[in-house]
Formats: C-alpha cells, sequence, structure tokens
C-alpha cells in the first residue's frame, strides 16, 4: 500500500471515460459542453489509461472497500468489453481482502439483456437518469434529434429489473417537474417498483449577457454549439428548479414518505438529513462542512477537484504525471474543501438549520443575503423550509436509533399524534394535517368526522 503525507483514508473519484459524450442531448445538461476543454479529442479513455487508474485508485485507498464510480456523458458508450476489462484489472491489483464496489450512472438507452447479466455478475449498482412520468421525463432528456426518451431508457430498465439489478434512480428537479413532487414520487414507488430515489435539483447559471441566449436554447446543441459552461454569473435559466421550489417539491414527498414508506423506500436527501440530525456524517458533500473528497476523473487522466468544477481554474494535474493520491492531498484541493467552510457569510453561521445544510454545494452559492452579504445558497429558502418542516419527525428518528430501534417506527408516532389533534380539532381550526384547509373541509368531511 503507497501512503502519501496528507492524503486522506478514502475518497469518491467519478471516472468519465467518454468525457462529456452522450448518446442523448438533455437540454439542461451542464456537462455536454465540457467537450470544448478536449478540442479534437475522441474521447474514449484508453486501455493504458484504465490500468493505471484501476492500479492507483486500489493503491491509494486504506479502507476496507473501494468504490469505482463510472460515470458520464453516457459510460455505456465505451462498450460492455471496456467494463469487462476493468473488472479484470480490479481482480489483478486488489490487495488481499479489499472489497470492490461498483456504481455507474446511465441514462439507460443502451441498456439490454448483456449489459443488465454484466451489471447483476459483478454486484454493479446502477444509477438511472429519470425525471419522472413521461411528459416530465421528456420535457428535457431528448437525443440529438429532439425525441423525447422516456420509451427507450423504460426498456432499458425492464432489462435490468429482469435481471434483478441494484437501481437507484436519479430525478433531476428542475422547471418542467418542480410542482408535482409527489406525482413523480409516487410513479418511483408505485409504477417503477424503485427503491433507491435521489433527488438532484438543476441549477444553470449564466451571466445577464449570456441568459437571454440561455432560455432560448443556446445549450441545445442540435440547434447551435454550446459555449463552455462553468460556474459564472448570477442569474439562472428558465430550466432551472425555483429557489422555493425545490423545498417545497421535497417537503411534499416527505409527508408521505414519512407516514408509509420509511424503512422501505430510500430517500437520499431524507437519509442524509436524518445522519445529521444525529450526529453522523452525512455522506453527502453538499451537506457536509467542507469538501474536497469527491473528485472527477477524465477520459485522459486529468483530475478535477469536483465533477461540477470541471473547468481550467479546477484542474489539479495527470496521474499519469503525478499520482492520484498527491492530487487528492495536493494544497489546491484542501485549500478547495476548506472554503466551503471558511467563505459562509454571517447569515449561514447564524442560521438555525446550518448544522443540516453547512451551506450546501459552493457551486450554488451565488446569490445575496438579506443584508447584501455575497456567498448565499441559490437554493436557501428551499433548503430552510424544508429542514425545518422535517425536524420534529427527524427528532423522533434519531431518538428511536438511539433506543436501538427502527427508524420506521415513527411513521407509528406520527399517526398516534395526528389522531390527537384530529379529535381536538375544532370545525374552522386548520386541519392538523397540514393541508392548508380547515378542518371542516379536509378530515372533518371523513364520515363519522365533525363535518360530515
Amino acid at each position: 500500500m503507497l501512503t502519501t503525507p496528507g492524503a486522506p483514508p478514502a475518497f469518491h473519484l467519478l471516472a468519465k471515460p467518454t468525457g462529456p459524450i452522450c448518446n442523448l442531448d438533455c437540454e439542461y445538461c451542464f456537462f455536454l459542453s465540457k467537450e470544448m476543454l478536449y478540442p479534437g479529442d475522441r474521447f474514449r479513455m484508453a486501455d493504458e489509461l484504465l490500468e493505471t487508474y484501476v492500479r492507483q485508485l486500489l493503491e491509494s485507498h486504506r479502507t476496507p472497500e473501494v468504490t469505482v464510480a463510472w460515470q458520464g456523458g453516457e459510460p455505456t458508450m465505451m462498450g460492455l468489453d471496456f467494463f469487462r476489462r476493468s473488472v479484470e484489472l480490479v481482480d489483478t491489483y486488489r490487495r488481499p481482502g479489499q472489497r470492490v464496489a461498483y456504481t455507474i450512472q446511465t441514462n439507460g438507452v443502451l441498456i439490454d439483456e448483456r449489459w443488465a447479466a454484466f451489471f447483476k455478475e459483478h454486484d454493479f449498482l446502477v444509477g438511472l437518469s429519470v425525471d419522472g412520468p413521461r411528459d416530465l421525463h421528456d420535457a428535457f432528456r431528448v437525443d440529438k434529434r429532439g425525441r423525447g426518451s422516456f420509451d427507450r431508457v423504460m426498456a432499458g430498465y425492464e432489462h435490468l429489473q429482469a435481471a434483478d439489478v441494484d437501481v437507484n434512480v436519479l430525478c433531476t428537479v428542475h422547471a418542467a417537474n418542480q410542482d408535482r413532487g409527489l406525482e413523480v414520487y409516487r410513479f418511483f414507488r408505485d409504477e417503477m417498483g424503485v427503491r433507491f430515489i435521489q433527488f438532484i435539483p438543476i441549477v444553470e447559471r449564466a451571466t445577464q449577457t449570456l441568459l437571454p441566449l440561455a432560455n432560448l436554447g443556446w445549450s441545445t446543441s442540435r440547434k447551435e454549439k454550446r459555449p463552455l459552461y462553468v460556474q459564472a454569473g448570477s442569474h439562472v435559466t428558465d430550466r432551472s428548479v425555483g429557489p422555493e421550489a425545490y423545498g417545497r417539491f421535497l417537503s411534499d414527498i416527505f409527508d408521505e414518505w414519512v407516514r408509509r414508506d420509511v424503512g422501505g423506500v430510500y430517500v437520499q436527501m431524507f437519509d442524509v438529513a436524518l445522519a445529521n440530525w444525529h450526529g453522523e456524517p452525512p455522506g453527502l458533500c453538499i451537506f457536509s462542512e467542507t469538501c474536497g473528497l469527491a473528485l472527477a476523473l477524465e477520459h485522459n487522466g486529468d483530475v478535477y477537484s469536483c465533477d461540477h468544477f470541471v473547468e481550467p481554474d479546477y484542474l489539479l494535474g495527470n496521474i499519469t504525471d503525478t499520482p492520484m493520491a498527491e492530487l487528492v492531498a495536493s494544497e489546491q484541493q484542501q485549500a478547495f474543501g476548506r472554503a466551503k467552510r471558511d467563505t459562509l457569510p454571517q447569515y449561514c453561521l447564524d442560521c438555525e438549520v446550518r448544522f443540516a445544510c453547512h451551506g450546501g454545494c459552493p457551486r450554488n452559492r451565488f446569490t445575496q443575503t438579506p443584508d447584501g452579504e455575497q456567498g448565499l445558497n441559490y437554493l436557501c429558502p428551499s433548503y430552510k423550509r424544508l429542514f425545518n418542516h422535517i425536524d420534529e419527525p427527524m427528532q423522533i428518528m434519531s431518538d428511536l436509533l438511539r433506543q436501538g430501534r427502527a427508524p420506521s417506527e415513527v411513521s407509528a408516532a406520527l399517526a398516534a399524534d395526528e389522531a390527537q389533534q384530529l379529535a381536538a380539532a375544532g370545525r374552522n381550526d386548520p386541519c392538523p394535517c397540514g393541508s392548508g384547509h380547515k378542518y371542516k373541509k379536509c378530515h372533518g368531511t371523513a364520515p363519522g368526522g365533525v363535518g360530515a
């Protein structure tokens, strides 16, 4: 095992074997324009680099388990033989007793029986990008001809289901689906049968100069070549989720999840929140106090500080010139990670939900606080809404964990408390269920209820 002074025992590295190249043309995708960083490149990870990547990744971890994570662009465009070779290399270089977990994020379009069988054989966790039912998914997730991708993605998902592959749905939240959170959640849970879900906000930053072009579709390459997307500007495109809408979307889902699905459906945001309420590491960099342990590896070996900062100012070096562990331990990367904590505005330092949010991801910290200080997260209103909304159930679940009991018992506790409140509610009181209606117009209209 190699040791590098200052290197963390573990880190997360998203490897992009095709760089930004993809067989879809999702209108909100910030990564497609990264093609401009490597003009004239073929965007295919060479076999020699694949071996260097696998060897250095396994050597640089001092933990019992290492995750080999593939992303894109669309990584399946490399072909199945590439991934078979990657597994063989892992078997060659991993140390005795070293466990390796495989993950891949895909749009699912190329998944067939062969891919599904391979993923099952090697216990891949497959992240599948789906934005909800057909009309919501196809709003922005289109191919190079502007056609919706929903049917092709669902066909790929059926192959994964048939092979019993572990699937985690990644749903982006944007202007098209932000007001239909419950519908989206129920589609995943009831129609797709998904048990692991991530909800990722789409926040497309733009300068005032570029914003009119952005809203007219400048970032859609089938119309016009995308300019290089970088983290700049204090405006957002009209595809972006609203600063408060993301919190409403998640709060609506949480209210159903906490009453019937805890322990049966795993929503990343809620699991991460529970960790913060319970005083454990959150397991998600955006809600950690510092960052810098989630990096990106390009197809040619270049390492960047973060998947969302693949741009010249955040290039750390190349693993063919400098060992991976040295890049992760570099002062440049450590400073990048510390800045998340050290640049928080006073408004955040004084916030009652700072422990759960820690200012959110630096990529979205481009608005002003109420007193005019720079560096507030665009999604701050959403985080305040969500984390205050879920506070009581989170405290209950944390208490259950401390007692050695299952967090899923929260559902019964909430039901009992709600029943007491309903029994005590007057006709004109706000309904205790939180619907916003008067009791007589809500639960009071049930058979035998006060409003019956």
